[in-house]
Order: structure tokens, then C-alpha cells, then sequence
């Protein structure tokens, strides 16, 4: 019985089939010789792919990770188990040739778009939208192995009793994200400068891939700002350099903020001036990572040209409301305007906002956040102002990459929004309720757990820096 599976063409060997008729013992040394050939050929063929029928198709497989299992290869159904072992060869080759016809034609790789089954062209995963899987092998550090973390972001060693929150990673919808290889990043980035432009969550984030790498390599740490809260490390093997550059608002501001970062007095923002804190260190860095965020919803006068135009959150003041929005636009206008007119052309990622999980209240009137586990994506959406402050970043980002700017996004938003379990919230603190349940604490809501999902942002850097 013909093989269901089989196309109807004519063999590829067919020429041999007059051997069989005769019975010469040439004609049969001949045809010993050749089924080796076979043999040979296809277990170095099945070596690197393995591949297996259904009822109607033929498909192909990428090579079996070291680890996997073996798929048996079997091209006879049940009507055709009496098939003699020559004509099993005799078809396997035909199929072979039809393989590799495929392999050349639609053989993708995980970093390029590869055909649908229509003939459509696939657009390349979007890294951002996805879901936090568990991760039985936790972080890649933790609060012994690494000496860089924070204090208010040290929830371990505050006393947080959970730690449930370390055992997930991001997990984008339509590719794999392959986990952090911190010596492979190091050898990539030898003698380069990596910049984190922005607030806090910046420094946040610098501090996470500190401890990453410091797996491998000590940094050192050759520059301490306390006025700018600026910081530059170095790892001396690769001669690596890696800078936290303090600019809240990416806007020249005066600030007043005690020591807990209250401010005693209101922000004057000027709306038409960029922080010289970063943009004259911008030509030292091979590699940028900028955002804005949260700063803008604090009071702040807003002027131009050193003349005050109006406020946000100044009521009494008899100044003209502008809103936060008003301000964080200007905000990316300069900041996008200063990189695409610059000369000097590093990769640059445009980090979003970070959305925080104050719940029953704010940060100053007894909020809080207790979760101890993510959000499924959908169970949550962004609400005011994270919301306002997302829809101004992909606005302004659109228009500015349609002029060709070398900027790319790092949309983080939405990701940082499934993952209300991950910070700090009482924990900012030494053993909180060390005097009772009771006591009246500070809760972090916005900033992430070192280590935390905050680590994950890192695996989205590498992929992109040097996956594309």
C-alpha cells in the first residue's frame, strides 16, 4: 500500500530499480554499499533535525536541546507496517530531498520574522507583553551575595517574611527570553560606558544589574556625587563603566527636599532647559537607558525663559493650573530633541514610567501594599495618572521615531504593573513592626525589592542590546 504521507513524484533513485531485477552478486555489493550511504546520510541528517508526520503535513523541528528527549522517527502508519526496509530507504530519501527544501525556504531563527503557514510574514516578538511564570530557581543573588543593595530596597534583610516574590521571571507572549548571562554581558561590553538617566527607579535599576554582575566581578566605585546622588562604578577586568545620573525631571529644576525626600519648599521647573547633569556627561556613554516619571506629579511652578507660566497642584497661589501632562510633555520634547540633534549617537532606550501599588490611600496618607503575588495580565489595568503619563510617552515616542531618531523603547509599564507583590512597602525599614503591629510606618510602593522583579528588566536589556 502506497504511504499515505508520501508525495506523488517520481523517486529520486528510481534509476536503481532495474538492479533488483538482477542477480548478479555485483548488483547486490552495489546495493549494500549504497545502503550504508544511506545510512550515513541520515543519522548525520537526524543529528540536527529531528522531524515527524501528521495526518496531512510534514513539519520540521529545530534541534533538541541537549537535555530533551528524542522524538522516534516513524514514516509507516498502520496499513503500511509490512513495508519491506528497502522501500522504507527508498522513501525516506525522497522526503529527506522535500526537507531540505523546506529547511532552506522557511528555516527561521528566534530573533527574525519568520512565514505563517499563508505565506504572512510575522511581525518580531514584542518582548513587552507576555506573563510572569514561576521560577523555581530564584534570583540570580541575594542579600549575602551582594553588598550593592540599598537599604530601603534590602527587604530581606529588613524582615520581610515572605518570599514568594522571588520566584518568578517575565516570560514574553511569542519567544523565549533567555536568562541573564552576566560573564557573556561583561565580554560584550568591555571598554564601553552604560548610562541610567533619571530618578530614583533609575538608580534602582543600576543597582540591580550591579549585583548581577558582581557575581562574576567586584565593581568599584569611582565617583560619588551626595548633592547630584550621582554615582560611577567600574568592573576593572573589562573596564566596564557604569554611571547612575541623577535627574528627576531630565529638566533643569531647583529642589528643596529634606533628607527623607520631602520637599520644604515648591519645585521651580523650567520647562525649556534640560539638566546639564546629565546632558554634559551624555558624550561619555556608548549606551543610555533615560526616563522621566514620577517626579512631575509633585507641586512644581513651571517657567520658560525664567518667567513663571503657571503651576501643578498650587492651589492658593493664584498661578495659572497647567497639570503634570502639560510639563512631562514639554519634558520628552527637549529630552528627544537633545538626542536626536546630538553628534554624538549611542543606543539610547527610552525607559516608561513605573506605575505604583499604593492601594487605600498614597504615599503620605497610609497607603499600602500587602500583596504577595502577581497579577495575571488583564487582571489589572493602568489607572491616573500612570495612565495619562503612559499615554504621553507612546504619543511622543511615535512621532519622534517616525524622524528616523536613533532612541529605542523599553516599555516596561505594563509588565511593572502585574507585579504588586514586588516591593519593599513597610520594608523600606529595619524590622518595621519590631515594637508591635500597630506602629504607624512608611510604605514603598513604587520602588522594587533588590532582588525582584526589578532583575527582570535586566534580561530585557541584554536581549535587546545585543539581540535586537
Amino acid at each position: 500500500m502506497e504511504n499515505k504521507m508520501r508525495r506523488e513524484t517520481t523517486p529520486l533513485i528510481k534509476p536503481l530499480s532495474s538492479f533488483h531485477t538482477q542477480n548478479s552478486i555485483y548488483t547486490k555489493l552495489i546495493f549494500m554499499f549504497f545502503s550504508v550511504g544511506i545510512t550515513i546520510f541520515l543519522y548525520t541528517f537526524h543529528s540536527n533535525y529531528y522531524y515527524f508526520y501528521s495526518s496531512s503535513s510534514l513539519q520540521i523541528k529545530k534541534p533538541l536541546p541537549s537535555n530533551s528527549q528524542e522524538i522516534n522517527i516513524s514514516t509507516t502508519s498502520n496499513d503500511d507496517v509490512s513495508k519491506s526496509k528497502t522501500s522504507y530507504e527508498f522513501d525516506v530519501l525522497e522526503e529527506v530531498s522535500d526537507l531540505l527544501e523546506l529547511h532552506d525556504e522557511e528555516s527561521p531563527t528566534p530573533s527574525t520574522s519568520k512565514k505563517s503557514p499563508k505565506g504572512q510574514v510575522k511581525p518580531k516578538c514584542d518582548l513587552f507583553k507576555g506573563e510572569w511564570v514561576p521560577n523555581p530557581k530564584g534570583p540570580a543573588y541575594n542579600n549575602n551575595t551582594c553588598w550593592l543593595i540599598e537599604a530601603p530596597q534590602n527587604c530581606m534583610t529588613n524582615g520581610r517574611p515572605d518570599s514568594g516574590y522571588l520566584y518568578w521571571r517575565w516570560k514574553p507572549r511569542d519567544c523565549e527570553l533567555p536568562k541573564f548571562d552576566p560573564k557573556r554581558f561583561l565580554n560584550s561590553m568591555r571598554n564601553k560606558g552604560f548610562a541610567f538617566i533619571g530618578d530614583s527607579i533609575s538608580r534602582n535599576h543600576l543597582r540591580s544589574l550591579l549585583c548581577i554582575l558582581s557575581q562574576v566581578e567586584q565593581p568599584k566605585q569611582i565617583n560619588q556625587v551626595e548633592q547630584t546622588r550621582s554615582s560611577t562604578w567600574i568592573f576593572p577586568s573589562y573596564n566596564l563603566t557604569l554611571a547612575g545620573i541623577w535627574a528627576p525631571f531630565l529638566l533643569k529644576a531647583d529642589l528643596f527636599d529634606n533628607k527623607n525626600g520631602v520637599s520644604t519648599s515648591d519645585i521651580a521647573l523650567h520647562l525649556d532647559k534640560l539638566d546639564e547633569n546629565w546632558t554634559i556627561q551624555y558624550t561619555n556613554f556608548d549606551y543610555v537607558m533615560i526616563a522621566g516619571g514620577q517626579w512631575f506629579l509633585r507641586t512644581a511652578i513651571y517657567l520658560e525663559n525664567d518667567k513663571i507660566q503657571g503651576c501643578h497642584y498650587c492651589a492658593g497661589k493664584n498661578l495659572t493650573e497647567l497639570g503634570f501632562d502639560f510639563a512631562y510633555r514639554k519634558a520628552l520634547n527637549q529630552v528627544f530633541g537633545f538626542i536626536s540633534g546630538s553628534s554624538h549617537k549611542p543606543q539610547v532606550l527610552f525607559r516608561t514610567n513605573t506605575p505604583s501599588h499604593f492601594e487605600y490611600g498614597k504615599w503620605n496618607s497610609g497607603g499600602f501594599c500587602n500583596r504577595v503575588a502577581p497579577f495575571k495580565e488583564g487582571q489589572m489595568g493602568l489607572i491616573e495618572p500612570d495612565r495619562i503619563m503612559y499615554e504621553i510617552e507612546m504619543q511622543e515616542f511615535e512621532k519622534v521615531s517616525k524622524t528616523g531618531i536613533s532612541l529605542r523603547l523599553f516599555d516596561t509599564t505594563l509588565l511593572a504593573l502585574l507585579r504588586p507583590d514586588g516591593h519593599p512597602g513597610p520594608y523600606r525599614s529595619y524590622y518595621p513592626f519590631a515594637k508591635g503591629e500597630n506602629v504607624a510606618v512608611q510604605n514603598d510602593c513604587l520602588h522594587w525589592c533588590m532582588p525582584g522583579p526589578i532583575d527582570s528588566w535586566n534580561e530585557l536589556v541584554s536581549e535587546m542590546l545585543f539581540r535586537g
